[in-house]
């Protein structure tokens, strides 16, 4: 067990990395696109701020992540991980090949069900039907990710739509030089959603590698240990700057022409999606808020000039990607069982 708690560890590494590629690398996507900083200085900027998220995000979303899955023995627990884990660097992959913004994040909760509920059925898996129906009306599980995912969808579309009306009253007769101001301001949001985007993304992993050396015996509580949340931040940072080219295309280019202000707007309201989604302790996909984002500016903007058909595209891929990946994993750990002896 402890040569695939290894393996696994190290797979949770490479998704870090795969995960800067296709969800962080989005952040980006509307500051280059509205020509508020150059390819280069917008890929650093968020490098350079989603490693210091995940160094001082804290693990509220650890937590939630390692509470999902409850399992008879370690061997069980650490096998689950490594099948949600391996296909959840394949959705990535896949999805990043076609240039699809899907989610890193509901890629391993699926991968996390699916191979949960073929170890121990429907009730190796912390639904939270029964927190959110007790007294204390407790968000948990599975039931909070899905209420945080569509307050995301929410706060992305609505809060950014509701905002792009705001400044479009109060720049109705601004100077063309504004832009220089918005542009400034665009580099403040894109850095503080960079950083809660750190600080999110790179927690999915750390719950996952807390809970494979607890469950190997490598460790005596879940606490993330620093090593990996030191390793988490450079892959991710390294993610960013070395791929996601293709998803900044799609989101930057093909949903609409970006200006200066939309990028804010944008910007803006993902942000605070994103940093109440971490605050709270949800894993949520920066990719999924951001498209919201760029959707609902562009609706207020002019809703004939949004191309409706990616967006579209996107929203099913996000839609696709849990029931998805869940069936993926639950065949694979099926397939596996007679060889793992678990």
């Amino acid at each position: 067990m402890f040569e695939i708690a290894v393996i696994t560890v190290l797979l949770a590494l490479i998704f870090t990395f795969t995960n800067g590629f296709q969800d962080a690398s989005s952040l980006a996507a509307t500051l280059i696109a509205s020509r508020s900083a150059t390819p280069k200085q917008g890929v650093i900027l968020i490098a350079f701020v989603s490693f210091l998220g995940a160094i001082l995000g804290g693990s509220a979303v650890a937590f939630t992540l390692s509470g999902l899955i409850t399992t008879s023995s370690g061997a069980a627990t650490v096998w689950i991980m490594f099948v949600a884990i391996t296909v959840a660097i394949g959705w990535n992959l896949i999805t990043w090949w076609f240039g699809l913004p899907s989610s890193s994040t509901h890629a391993l909760i699926g991968g996390l069900i699916g191979a949960g509920i073929a170890s121990s059925g429907i009730g190796g898996v912390l639904w939270g039907i029964g927190g959110l129906a007790g007294p204390s009306h407790q968000l948990e599980g599975v039931v909070k990710i899905l209420v945080f995912f569509i307050l995301s969808i929410i706060i992305g579309v609505a809060g950014s739509f509701i905002l792009h009306k705001v400044t479009m009253l109060l720049l109705m007769n601004a100077k063309r030089h504004i832009n220089s101001s918005i542009i400034r301001l665009n580099w403040v949001a894109a850095a503080a959603m960079g950083f809660f985007n750190g600080a999110n993304d790179t927690q999915k992993q750390l719950g996952i590698i807390a809970l494979v050396l607890f469950a190997a015996g490598q460790s005596s509580t879940l606490d993330v240990p620093l090593w990996a949340r030191a390793a988490c931040a450079v892959l991710m940072s390294a993610g960013i700057i070395g791929g996601g080219w293709r998803v900044m295309h799609t989101l930057g280019n093909r949903l609409f022409k970006i200006e200066p202000i939309h990028s804010f707007d944008s910007q803006f309201s993902s942000g605070v999606a994103i940093a109440i989604s971490t605050i709270a302790g949800a894993p949520v996909s920066s990719t999924q808020v951001i498209t919201s984002s760029v959707l609902g500016v562009g609706a207020a903007e002019n809703a004939r000039r949004v191309k409706w058909s990616v967006g579209k595209d996107i929203l099913i891929a996000m839609l696709v990607t849990i029931p998805i990946t869940t069936l993926a994993a639950a065949a694979m750990y099926t397939v596996m069982t007679p060889f793992t002896g678990v």
